[in-house]
């Protein structure tokens, strides 16, 4: 299977790369986003792409966007990426890529948490709360939560965690009334999505949504939906409380970065071992498969 590490497409203005994407301008109201093969850890992008794996993101937002487009308008026009890129640039965008409308981002994150898990778990151990939100005492690690909460987070530079914000941080930055709407939304998506993925075997135990507003200032859910770099998703058969499950992520690239007593988590990133690359692949593909009930197209 080819990879795609960094794109190269010349016919349209590059407005950015991020850490997985790469963004194009395609006149002033449209963007193409190009979902590239890299992968981060620990904030520190790897020297060595996970084959197919943008391939993976892209099909798996537009299964969701399709999916939950009742809830909220998405960022997606219809339009074929390869039609608006140079013929010798449509391999680098065939099966990875979309035309979006471009939107006003919205620079808080909008995450959902439904079990008691990372940075939420280690908050409830210092504090009995996620994010300013108080929980009963005594849950433990990966519980589900009686109902799922909503805790934003202040989008970082690249290279940076982001910062888990209160409510009440977001309403002072965004606006009562949209940081509201945005709430709602955001458990809606997360509580249709947990739902149909547990049909599938899989449990949703916590995601990030990202909006922007149009010149009307509709509210559109964009950039990615539910992926499992989004998302962490768990086997339900291999699910219990008390301990991290596994997830369909890049959880083995992770076990292997802790491995490497000598690296700070800064970059440059150490080499990924191919049996690293090779199961991290598959775990996507996997995930995408359960979910969705179809596999990656050519």
């Amino acid at each position: 299977m080819t990879s795609l590490h960094h794109t190269s497409i010349t016919s349209l203005p590059l407005l950015g790369k991020g850490k997985v994407r790469d963004n194009y301008a395609v006149g002033d109201d449209k963007l193409l986003i190009v979902t590239s093969d890299r992968l981060s850890a620990f904030d520190v992008i790897m020297n060595e792409p996970i084959p197919g794996k943008g391939r993976v993101l892209n099909q798996m937002s537009d299964f969701w966007f399709e999916k939950l487009a009742g809830i909220v308008p998405n960022h997606l026009t219809g339009i074929a990426p390869e039609t608006v890129v140079a013929p010798d640039e449509v391999e680098q965008v065939r099966g990875r890529a979309v035309v979006a409308k471009r939107l006003q981002p919205i620079l808080v994150e909008a995450v959902v948490r439904g079990y008691l898990i990372g940075s939420g778990w280690k908050d409830y151990q210092d504090t009995g709360s996620v994010c300013g939100i108080a929980l009963p005492a005594g849950l433990q690690q990966a519980a589900q939560l009686a109902e799922p909460i909503f805790t934003p987070a202040a989008k970082a530079e690249m290279g940076s965690h982001d910062e888990n914000i209160s409510f009440a941080d977001m309403e002072a930055r965004i606006g009562a009334d949209l940081a509201q709407r945005i709430r709602d939304i955001s458990i809606r998506l997360y509580s249709t999505a947990a739902e149909y993925a547990a049909t599938r075997g899989i449990i949703i135990a916590d995601t990030k949504f990202e909006f922007g507003l149009d010149a009307d200032g509709v509210l559109h859910l964009m950039d990615e939906v539910l992926t499992a770099d989004s998302s962490r998703f768990w086997p339900a058969e291999s699910y219990r409380v008390g301990i991290s499950p596994p997830s369909f992520d890049k959880q083995f690239v992770r076990d292997y970065l802790e491995t490497v007593t000598d690296w700070k988590k800064t970059p440059p990133a150490p080499a990924l071992p191919a049996d690293v690359i090779e199961k991290t692949g598959a775990k996507y593909r996997e995930a995408l498969e359960r979910l969705t009930g179809a596999p990656l197209k050519d």
